[in-house]
């Protein structure tokens, strides 16, 4: 069997995971552990054509991991044949001091841990699933690939706040991005794709339930919608996205809330949930087909974000070659597809109806021949991205 590396991405509630052969792409097997501390937790381990489910308590992180390498030993395939050559850890928060995959020692612990105030809901967990898969895998490198890293180059007119640069130095205040293995990933597919050079401006919407979007010139991001944090920019499934930073001190005067239930209010309670109930898009656009208002503006606002931001992005690169819709809602969501591009043909942004209700899981081009402007859909591949940057460095 060739190299292989395993991926693990650990959430605050959640393990997911995939033994990938970076050479090719050949996923070996995936998995995912849920509910972590639940009374009832759910496991689910594919490998050669089987699925393996399970709903069992998961106390913690260290157990979820454990029942997996249990699943590679009984289902297979045995990781002792699988010829893994490192473990890639997503990371999403490593600051300045991270612009590529890096090799995991103490001090980057250290580091990683330092780095969580800015993070607060996924450093933690990331670091627990290092820790634990460290222990538990001694015989292997570990690697960590850091979400923020693809915008680490940021231009330093896009990277920095108009905040008082001591403050903003003393506290660590920097637009960081978040979702950079998923645009790196993307935008590179593009590039192959369209056949672009160093001059290729384009565009990529990684809409999930997190979302957000990057222009890229060539291989280097040039801008991205989220900030210090993941709040910042586009509607989210439960965030605001872009407000007025005003809004949190009449919250604060006004209504009482102290800084953490403001912070729930704007990082849960908010999004699509805030202004329907829902933070599933495809369940506001099944209301919004029942009749209801809210659900309609709901997605008003959210594709109103998304357009003025493709506008601005387009000025920032002085043009635009290529837009690009992935994740979640992006890769499956024609319907949204459609009304994002409505109005944009100034821009050359067009999409051709029957392209965009294609349903596939293959990168593929949904604009008219002789448009201006490619419009495609591409899968995003995170774990692929990881197991690659991991190997990479070694």
């Amino acid at each position: 069997m060739s190299s292989t590396v395993l991926v693990i991405n650990s959430g605050s509630s959640s393990i997911k995971y995939q033994l990938l052969d970076p050479a090719d792409g050949t996923s070996l097997a995936s998995g995912l552990v849920e509910r972590i501390g639940e009374s009832e937790g759910h496991l689910e381990h594919r490998a050669g054509g089987e699925t393996v489910e399970r709903n069992d308590p998961v106390p913690d992180h260290g157990e979820g991991l454990r029942t997996v390498l249990e699943l590679f030993d009984t289902v297979g395939p045995q990781l002792s044949d699988a010829g893994i050559v490192a473990v890639g850890h997503r990371v999403v928060m490593g600051g300045k001091q991270y612009d590529g995959p890096t090799l995991i020692d103490e001090d980057v612990i250290a580091t990683i841990d330092r780095l969580s105030p800015l993070a607060p809901l996924h450093n933690p967990p990331n670091l627990a699933g290092i820790k634990v898969a460290r222990e538990l895998l001694p015989d292997v490198p570990h690697v960590a690939v850091f979400d923020t890293a693809f915008f680490r180059r940021l231009p330093a007119a896009a990277g920095n706040y108009a905040l008082n640069k001591e403050v903003a130095e003393r506290y660590q205040v920097y637009r960081y991005g978040a979702h950079g293995t998923s645009h790196q990933y993307v935008s590179g597919q593009v590039a192959k794709l369209v056949g672009g050079g160093d001059d290729l401006r384009q565009i990529v919407l990684h809409l999930g339930n997190g979302a957000s979007v990057s222009a890229v010139v060539g291989d280097r991001a040039v801008e991205t919608s989220m900030g210090m944090t993941p709040l910042e920019g586009l509607v989210m499934g439960t965030r605001t996205g872009d407000m007025d930073p005003a809004i949190i001190f009449h919250l604060a005067r006004v209504a009482g809330m102290d800084v953490d239930e403001i912070d729930t209010l704007v990082n849960k309670r908010s999004g699509l949930k805030g202004l329907t109930g829902e933070n599933d898009l495809r369940m506001v656009h099944r209301m919004a087909d029942d009749g209801s208002a809210d659900a309609r503006l709901a997605l008003d606002v959210y594709a109103h974000r998304i357009r003025k931001y493709i506008g601005s992005y387009a000025a920032v690169m002085g043009g635009l070659d290529a837009l690009s819709f992935t994740a979640g809602g992006g890769e499956n969501d024609a319907v949204m597809r459609a009304k994002v591009a409505k109005g944009l043909q100034f821009l050359g942004i067009e999409v051709d109806e029957e392209r965009n209700a294609v349903r596939s899981k293959e990168a593929r081009v949904i604009s008219p021949d002789g448009a201006r402007v490619t419009v495609l859909v591409v899968p995003t591949n995170e774990e692929l991205t990881i197991a690659r940057q991991a190997v990479s460095l070694l």
